[in-house]
């Protein structure tokens, strides 16, 4: 049986101004359980790009079955949540009642794909 497509996902957020260099230097020296985590539930190829302004855009394929339960247990993990917690203290969310990663209704906003190649 053929391994089913990656599911691909974009999003984005706004970079606090003050907060730009705080943030690149904390991506550049990602704590190692959190890219564990992230192998571990099945995320793969996930990049995180700047506009130079404000605005952070992400992608990022999913190879799991259930992206819920694989989203839950990385939010199970404290050492994920601290990192949340420090990072979208740098961000502003484009989500209305948005409040962080870790709870309410999304901090990142889902983007719709309209064209991909393979």
């Amino acid at each position: 049986m053929a391994q089913p497509q990656p599911r691909r996902f974009a999003q984005i957020v706004h970079l606090k101004p003050s907060a730009i260099a705080a943030y690149k230097e904390c991506h550049a020296n990602v704590w190692p359980e959190i890219l564990d985590k992230i192998k571990e539930c099945n995320i793969i190829d996930y990049s995180i790009f700047f506009d130079n302004d404000r605005t952070l855009f992400a992608t990022f394929k999913y190879t799991g079955t259930d992206i819920d339960a694989d989203m839950d247990k990385m939010a199970a993990l404290p050492r994920m949540r601290e990192w949340w917690a420090m990072t979208d203290g740098m961000q502003e969310s484009p989500i209305p009642g948005a409040v962080s990663s870790a709870e309410g209704p999304g901090w990142w906003k889902p983007l719709e794909e309209v064209f991909h190649t393979d």
